[in-house]
């Protein structure tokens, strides 16, 4: 409970980051995270821990990187949500013995609180819903690519290490592999260098 709410807590500032610059986190979305916010409370001391669920480090990285990162703090959100709708209660059909019970015998005070109890959570569902729909869109139309390459990352960690066929069949792939990774790095390298030249003759150029 405590994890979930501090993920909520981390949600605007997320949906924030993850558009464009200048962008403005939407009046109903802040407004229905504040509302959950009232249901997921969590003392203070839980809340500035300094132990943040979605560390901010990785942002501090190039725009490609935080947009990986950005991509499985997301997908990681669409899941936690999914999550805690699970977890709602679900209004359930009167079993046979409640239905055979004299009216008298459910007071009012039961009836009124268990009415209220059903309308919070049904509100909770409510917000919640929509908060996933607002995350799932944000995926759909602007992190794709990300998502694709975060799929691929995790089939990674499913390489068989035991495997000789796949020990021996890396090994045969290693070559042209580990010449890719180093041309990549090198066309960053001389990429940088031409940002700076062309930073160096800006500076330079006689001004009219």
């Amino acid at each position: 409970m405590v994890a979930m709410a501090r993920a909520v807590v981390c949600l605007s500032l997320w949906l924030c980051v993850c558009q464009i610059s200048g962008f403005h986190m939407p009046e109903k979305i802040n407004r229905t995270i504040q509302n959950l916010l009232q249901h997921y409370k969590i003392p203070p001391k839980e809340r500035f821990n300094g132990r943040p669920v979605f560390s901010r480090e990785p942002l501090a990285g190039k725009t490609e990187a935080k947009m990986v990162f950005m991509g499985g703090v997301l997908e990681t959100y669409e899941k936690l949500i999914g999550h805690m709708l699970k977890q709602q209660p679900t209004s359930s059909p009167q079993t046979a013995g409640n239905d055979q019970r004299p009216a008298s015998a459910v007071t009012p005070a039961a009836s009124t609180a268990s009415d209220a109890e059903a309308g919070a959570g049904g509100k909770v569902r409510m917000e919640l819903s929509y908060i996933l729909k607002k995350i799932q869109d944000l995926r759909k139309h602007n992190y794709h690519e990300q998502e694709k390459l975060l799929k691929g990352l995790q089939a990674l960690n499913h390489i068989q290490m035991d495997n000789f066929v796949v020990q021996s069949k890396a090994l045969w792939e290693l070559p042209w592999l580990y010449e890719e990774a180093s041309s990549l790095t090198e066309n960053i390298r001389m990429q940088r260098r031409r940002r700076r030249r062309q930073a160096r003759r800006v500076k330079n150029r006689p001004r009219a």
